[in-house]
């Protein structure tokens, strides 16, 4: 990788996303121009953004994906759209109270629930939406699917309350985050971009050790999101490697060596294999 290469992954790219830029090539506007033909894209734009998009998209050409894709015979699969997800947002952004009707895991109703929405959360491993909220009454902090929650209206919650209580929440939560750093294995450097993508969908940073050619990835997660960073790690395989992090690295031991044991390498005779 050329010194070009290095400043265009890391500097250019970290200094556009904290400007809430994002840079996309002819091709995803091309895909992103086909998608929005689809009629998925009216439930989940506004029509002044779906039209706002589509005269941004004029110039450019439709991907013909007739000669090019064939669908086969899947697995049912969960929707990554859900139609609560827009009301929802604006009750959040607007710091609204909300009333809810949900289902239990019996099946039973829970009707009328009073709450704060606090933030909108895609879980990659389930791949399913989730509400977190605040119950009012029951004081507590609490995480439901959006496909268990029947109906939503909007409550009046005094916005002095509201605030505090999204600064309370705001606290609990970062008492609960901790911190994890993955290495980029020096001969993989190339492959930065691909190794960055694998951990998008987490909070992190990007450190670049310029004497040593090396960059970090540190990564702040919750308790509930270390089987999916687990995960990322296993497919990465030999690119990268923690080294902060005790739970990970005792994780990734535990995986290598049964791996290991499938074909008959134990901790012995691998001493014995150099």
């Amino acid at each position: 990788m050329n010194l070009f290469e290095k400043i265009f992954n890391y500097q250019i790219i970290s200094r556009l996303e904290d400007s809430g830029t994002f840079m996309i090539t002819s091709h995803e506007r091309s895909w992103l121009k086909t998608m929005l033909a689809h009629p998925a894209a009216a439930r989940a734009f506004t029509a002044e953004t779906l039209n706002k998009l589509r005269a941004i998209l004029e110039p450019d050409q439709a991907m013909d994906s007739s000669d090019h894709l064939i669908q086969k015979a899947s697995s049912l699969e969960k929707q990554v759209y859900h139609p609560l997800l827009r009301a929802l947002r604006r009750h959040i952004m607007n710091k609204s109270g909300i009333r809810l009707t949900y289902k239990l895991k019996d099946g039973r109703l829970n009707p009328d629930h009073s709450g704060l929405p606090y933030k909108l959360e895609y879980s990659m491993v389930k791949r399913e939406w989730y509400l977190l909220w605040y119950h009012l009454r029951k004081r507590a902090f609490m995480s439901t699917r959006l496909a268990n929650i029947i109906s939503v209206a909007e409550e009046s919650v005094p916005s002095a309350k509201a605030d505090d209580i999204l600064l309370w929440i705001g606290r609990t939560l970062d008492s609960r985050k901790s911190e994890a750093v993955i290495e980029v294995v020096r001969m993989y450097n190339a492959e930065l971009s691909r190794i960055l993508y694998a951990f998008s969908s987490f909070e992190k940073d990007v450190e670049y050790d310029s004497e040593n050619d090396v960059y970090r990835v540190r990564v702040c997660l919750l308790g509930d999101e270390y089987e999916y960073l687990l995960s990322k790690l296993r497919f990465l395989g030999k690119r990268v490697r923690v080294v902060e992090g005790d739970y990970l690295k005792k994780r990734m031991l535990e995986s290598s060596t049964k791996a290991l044991e499938r074909y008959g390498v134990t901790a012995s005779n691998e001493e014995m294999l150099g």
